[in-house]
């Protein structure tokens, strides 16, 4: 079993990946070719004709069924089929975010409170803006970044380091920087938030070591690390919401004010009252337009 598992890493990092390094980047250079409106529409109906015939769909079933067990099976099929149209449609608009720009094109982007980016430019304090796999997400990542507030964004890197490049090129605005999970990101998330700057945080994957926090009315193993790096370095904790309007690439963009942290000198509750504040307002916001998140994700112990 060793020697066939090693074997099969070894043609998988040799030839496999670089086979899908190919295919993406093939992929991306046609996509990029084609206008920003015909790439989403493209993406959208290629996804809504494959994706609800996966297997991996059926964990969104599950998950739907858990989340909204008054919904009918017909209703949840239809947020179904509206979830694989926005993974479509984020996935082929992703060539085109280095074009795009959301301070100055109101056709596509209407910016809610802008002006609480400019609140806390007289702060000499940190800020973290969170997010959740929401509509495409990746355009919230870069909204910080296009009205003037330099920005370092943490991203799960993928497992074939070809591809990877694909993923540190998104964007391409110099005041976004991008870091990957693990311990080297942290380190440099550390940095950026001692020297008063600012990260981007999607804050809605489960991590099997974190702690549990109410969402959905069950306990769902949440990521920690908004809340410990916001109680520890003082931060404002800024809430940025990203919503699809109808299915072409428009969409709003609502910047909250700065949440409220909790200072009962218990680090661990704390930590724990921050993120059940967190995930009780990303659930609002599912609620809202719950076919534009990832229900894909096992975010629920079974």
């Amino acid at each position: 079993m060793a020697v066939r598992s090693s074997t099969y890493l070894f043609w998988q990092k040799y030839l496999g990946h670089p086979l899908q390094a190919i295919f993406a980047w093939i992929l991306v250079t046609l996509v990029r070719l084609l206008p920003l409106d015909t790439a989403s529409n493209l993406g959208g109906w290629i996804a809504r004709k494959i994706g609800p015939g996966l297997k991996v769909t059926n964990k969104a079933r599950h998950n739907l069924k858990n989340a909204f067990p008054e919904k009918a099976e017909a209703e949840l099929e239809e947020i179904i089929l509206g979830m694989w149209d926005n993974l479509g449609r984020t996935a082929f608009e992703f060539p085109h975010l280095g074009s795009i720009d959301i301070q100055n094109d109101s056709n596509r982007f209407e910016v809610v409170n802008s002006e609480n980016f400019s609140l806390l430019d007289d702060e000499n304090t940190p800020a973290i803006y969170w997010g959740g796999h929401l509509a495409n997400w990746e355009v919230g990542a870069l909204s910080a970044a296009h009205f003037g507030r330099p920005c370092t964004a943490i991203f799960r890197a993928p497992d074939n380091q070809w591809v990877s490049k694909l993923f540190f090129e998104r964007g391409h605005h110099p005041k976004l920087d991008l870091v990957p999970k693990g311990s080297k990101g942290a380190k440099k998330v550390m940095g950026v938030l001692k020297a008063g700057g600012n990260l981007g945080i999607l804050v809605d994957q489960k991590m099997n070591d974190g702690i549990a926090v109410p969402f959905f009315g069950r306990d769902a193993m949440t990521a920690p690390a908004l809340a410990t790096f916001a109680l520890k370095y003082k931060c404002n904790v800024v809430p940025a919401r990203i919503e699809r309007l109808g299915g072409a690439p428009k969409f709003r963009i609502t910047i909250f004010p700065a949440m409220v942290l909790p200072d009962t000198g218990d680090r661990q509750a704390d930590t724990l009252a921050l993120m059940t504040d967190v995930n009780a307002m990303l659930e609002g916001w599912i609620k809202e337009r719950p076919e534009q998140w990832l229900w894909l994700h096992k975010r629920w112990p079974n």
